[in-house]
């Protein structure tokens, strides 16, 4: 696992598998929860820890 700190919407469409429209959207929707619970976001990025948590399960083998 890489230790940078946030993921780019390429590395999740390449990590799950779809399209970059589809991570974009992912992206977005994970940014919102974030900011929803009082966490500043960075648009065009996405905390690495909180992707595993939500979409690998807390699995760190495909990062």
């Amino acid at each position: 696992m890489t230790n940078k700190l946030f993921i780019t919407v390429d590395e999740i469409s390449e990590t799950l598998g779809i399209s970059v429209p589809s991570a974009y959207k992912l992206m977005k929707k994970l940014n919102d929860e974030l900011k929803e619970k009082g966490y500043y976001v960075i648009s065009g990025k996405l905390n690495r820890k909180y992707f595993v948590e939500k979409c690998l399960y807390g699995g760190t083998e495909a990062c």
